[in-house]
C-alpha cells in the first residue's frame, strides 16, 4: 500500500475528496494517481492516512479544515490590525497638523491683539498728554523773561515726550534767547524763524512774548516734520530744519 500523509489533507484540503478516492484505490489494488516517490518524500515524518483507522479520517480531514479556516482568520485579523494601525496613524497625524495650524493662528491672533493693544496705549498717552499742555494765552504776559521762565514755559506746552528734541533745536538756534536776531538773515526768536514775522500766525506779539514763539514752532515742526523728534532728526542730518 501507498503511504499518503494527512498533512496532504491540510495543505490542499480542496482536493481532500479526490485524495481519498485514491487512498481507496490503492487500497483495493488499483493504480496511483500520484507519484508514491513524492508522497513519501513530503510525508516521511507526519502521520500516514493508513495509520488512521477509517472511522476517524473524516475527522481528521475536517480537523486540517478548520486549521487552515483558523491560519485564514488569523491572517484576516492580523492584516485587519495593521490597516486599523495605519489608519490611526494617518488620524493622528492629521490631529497633530490641525492642533498646530490652530495653536499657531491663536498665537498671530494673540500677538495682532497685543499690537493694537499697544498702540491705543500709547496713542490715548499722547492724546493725554498733548490735552494736559498749556496754550500759548494762558500765561500772564511779562515785560522779559529769563531762559529759566522759557524753558518752563516751553515745558508746560511741548508734550513731554518730544519735549527733549524741541529744546535740542531752540538750543542750537537761539539759546533759548526768545529775542536772539541773526543780522545777516533776519532770522527771529526762539526757533530763528525766517522772516521773523511769520510768527504773527501765532499772535501779534510773537517778538516779545516767548510762549507764542513757542506756539509757532510747535506748530511748524508737527505740520512740517510730524512732530519736534521729527524735526531734530532731520535738523541733525542737515544743520538746518
Amino acid at each position: 500500500m501507498s503511504r499518503i500523509s494527512v498533512r496532504g489533507f491540510a495543505v490542499a484540503s480542496a482536493t481532500a475528496v479526490t485524495t481519498v478516492g485514491a487512498v481507496v484505490g490503492v487500497a483495493s489494488g488499483g493504480a496511483p494517481a500520484v507519484d508514491d516517490n513524492n508522497f513519501e518524500a513530503a510525508a516521511a515524518d507526519t502521520t500516514l492516512l493508513a495509520d488512521i483507522p477509517a472511522g476517524q479520517q473524516a475527522q481528521v480531514q475536517t480537523a486540517s479544515l478548520t486549521q487552515q479556516a483558523d491560519a485564514q482568520a488569523s491572517a484576516a485579523d492580523a492584516a485587519a490590525k495593521k490597516s486599523a494601525e495605519e489608519s490611526a496613524r494617518i488620524q493622528a497625524a492629521k490631529d497633530a497638523k490641525s492642533k498646530k495650524q490652530a495653536a499657531e493662528e491663536k498665537a498671530e491672533a494673540e500677538r495682532l491683539a497685543a499690537a493694537k493693544a499697544k498702540k491705543e496705549k500709547e496713542e490715548a498717552a499722547e492724546r493725554a498728554s498733548r490735552s494736559s499742555v498749556r496754550d500759548a494765552s494762558s500765561f500772564a504776559a511779562q515785560g522779559s523773561y529769563s531762559v529759566a521762565q522759557v524753558k518752563a514755559m516751553a515745558r508746560q506746552m511741548v508734550p513731554a515726550d518730544q519735549f527733549q528734541c524741541f529744546s535740542n533745536i531752540v538750543n542750537h538756534e537761539s539759546t533759548w534767547n526768545y529775542r536772539a536776531t541773526n543780522p545777516s538773515s533776519g532770522a527771529y526768536g526762539l526757533m530763528q524763524a525766517l522772516p521773523g514775522h511769520k510768527m504773527s500766525s501765532a499772535g501779534a506779539d510773537w517778538q516779545s512774548n516767548p510762549a507764542t514763539q513757542i506756539k509757532w514752532g510747535l506748530s511748524y515742526m508737527d505740520s512740517r516734520y510730524g512732530s519736534p523728534c521729527g524735526a531734530w532728526s532731520f535738523w541733525q542730518a542737515n544743520n538746518w530744519y
